[in-house]
């Protein structure tokens, strides 16, 4: 399965959920339940997955935790947020470049979903 059938799933997940809790709850409630739903779905997954940071050639292991991967390919952040800010963008775009992923999605479940296409080339909607 490639990042755009990954991606087609995730989204349909996230939406289904959206609906069924609405706005409102923790973001570890929408991440646990979207785990939960995409495992379901027969898609590996892993949840709060450490993304190193490197300084001065010292690579630490705990820099980040990135919500979901999925497939070893699809990254998954989300947010309980009514709106994104420019933080939330650069932290996702941030996340894709250590673990060699392509396609990250910002999935703000307050409001809208954002997609990531590479640390280089932003596309949100």
């Amino acid at each position: 399965m490639n990042e755009n059938d990954i991606g087609t799933r995730v989204i349909e997940a996230a939406i289904g959920i959206h609906r069924e809790l609405g706005q409102g709850q923790l973001e570890t409630v929408y991440d646990l339940v979207l785990a939960r739903e995409l495992s379901d779905l027969g898609l590996f997954m892993e949840w709060q997955v450490s993304i190193p940071i490197n300084d001065k050639g010292v690579r630490f292991d705990e820099g980040f935790r990135a919500n979901i991967v999925v497939g070893k390919k699809v990254l998954l952040e989300l947010k309980s947020v009514e709106r994104i800010a420019s933080a939330h963008k650069k932290q996702g775009q941030t996340y894709l470049k250590p673990n060699g992923l392509k396609l990250g999605y910002l999935l703000t479940l307050g409001k809208t979903f954002s997609r990531v296409e590479s640390p280089d080339v932003c596309e949100w909607s």
